[in-house]
């Protein structure tokens, strides 16, 4: 499976507005996406409640792995989007 490392773009980090829409896009793709820490235990990516347990803040590293190219790159977009903005 296809995988990168993405910079956390949002202000208030993976917290519950940005990974719902996260976790609402892995829906939309139909694919397996998981997100973890560098060097951490990665978690299902199609879950908030799973994104939030990382703990990511603005500017922390993830790893995004995708069962196929395009999901990878969607789910990476919205990593280094600031979700929280107006």
């Amino acid at each position: 499976m296809p995988s990168t490392t993405a910079t956390v773009g949002s202000a208030v980090g993976l917290h519950a507005r940005p990974a719902t829409i996260i976790a609402e896009a892995v829906a939309d793709t139909g694919s397996t996406v998981t997100l973890g820490l560098e060097g951490g235990d990665p978690v299902d990516a199609g879950s908030a409640l799973m994104i939030m347990t990382l703990g990511a803040e603005k500017g922390t590293k993830v790893v995004v792995t995708a069962e196929d190219q395009a999901a990878l790159d969607k789910i990476v977009t919205l990593v280094e989007t600031d979700l929280d903005a107006d």
